[in-house]
């Protein structure tokens, strides 16, 4: 009889690693709130650097786990420590005895609307990048004006910020904004489309070159300075109002969409695991890896590992690289190994 390992959580980590499990001769239980699985990645239109449409990432994973248990609007009631592993009680009445927990819980976006200063919740053409990408994948959202002639990107929203309480850098939203700001000129190529920056943090493989495409291809405008007030004009257009910081001159644009780039913060649904299993949380706010080295799959407890962006912010690949190493981390730990 094969073995049970449970995955919290049926995003693209979730997903990968019970792929992987099943291959090397395990019995994946794949446990997700949702109505669907490939969490976030899911409600993404394409991914960069290569554009490739979302949907073939998730249905590529979904095709591997098709002989995985999958329980689907299903929570983790409670977990208890066994003499020789994990009791999980699901809210479906199931309970499931396993030696192995995978946690791939993820993340959930910080709350745009705690930035008051830029008017998401309160102008119907400020959005946010989550729900730009709705819009993308044929989402009849109205706040999406018909013919945009201007639309502004503003990064490190809730991210790199002190005062919302989330100093680290979200890792994805530079190119994320690149991304979008290119899917919006394809669509609307006399449109004027700026992206206004902090610092851009472009480290993965071809991100730069995505960046100097933008620019030269597409014609997107950078600007080196953070928003400072979002106001409406009479005609009902957004009035942004920001400083240059690299020529030292303050900006006014006028604009049609202006979408948010909220980072990334842990979830709730993380945070209950970690209190019910008694897991570390870290300075960020995450779950606390054993280290940030060594041993980023690994947690305090035994049997408990980790993958994707329930420790960290993290990129498409390092998500599912993660999730590869967590299950043969777990494969060797169930073999004594």
């Amino acid at each position: 009889m094969k073995e049970n390992v449970v995955i919290i959580g049926g995003g693209i980590a979730g997903m990968e690693a019970a792929g992987q499990l099943l291959s090397l001769g395990y019995n994946p239980i794949i446990v997700e709130q949702q109505d669907h699985l490939g969490g976030h990645v899911a409600q993404w239109h394409r991914l960069f650097p290569d554009m490739i449409p979302a949907q073939e990432l998730v249905q590529k994973l979904g095709e591997s786990i098709a002989e995985a248990n999958v329980f689907l609007e299903t929570r983790v009631n409670f977990v208890n420590r066994l003499s020789d592993g994990w009791n999980v009680m699901l809210s479906n009445g199931i309970n499931i005895v396993c030696r192995a927990i995978l946690v791939a819980s993820g993340f959930t976006l910080f709350d745009a609307s705690r930035k008051e200063e830029y008017g998401y919740g309160v102008y119907d053409h400020v959005i946010t990048n989550a729900d730009l990408e709705a819009w993308l994948n044929g989402s009849a959202d109205r706040r999406v004006p018909f013919r945009p002639e201007s639309m502004g990107f503003v990064h490190c929203v809730g991210s790199r910020d002190m005062k919302a309480g989330n100093t680290q850098c979200s890792k994805v939203c530079c190119t994320t904004a690149i991304k979008q700001a290119i899917e919006m000129k394809e669509r609307f190529p006399d449109s004027n489309v700026y992206c206004f920056y902090m610092d851009l943090r472009l480290f993965g493989k071809k991100y730069e070159d995505f960046y100097i495409n933008a620019q030269k291809q597409w014609g997107v405008q950078f600007i080196r300075g953070r928003v400072s007030e979002v106001s409406e004009t009479m005609e009902g257009r957004l009035q942004v109002k920001a400083e240059d910081t690299l020529s030292g001159r303050p900006v006014k644009v006028q604009l049609d969409l202006l979408v948010l780039m909220s980072g990334m913060v842990c979830n709730e649904h993380s945070s209950r695991m970690a209190g019910m299993m008694g897991l570390d949380i870290d300075s960020d706010g995450f779950i606390r890896s054993r280290d940030n080295e060594y041993h980023i799959v690994e947690s305090n407890r035994p049997g408990v590992f980790y993958a994707g962006t329930c420790t960290g912010t993290k990129t498409v690949p390092e998500t599912v690289c993660e999730a590869r190493s967590a299950a043969l981390a777990i494969h060797n730990y169930l073999k004594g190994r």
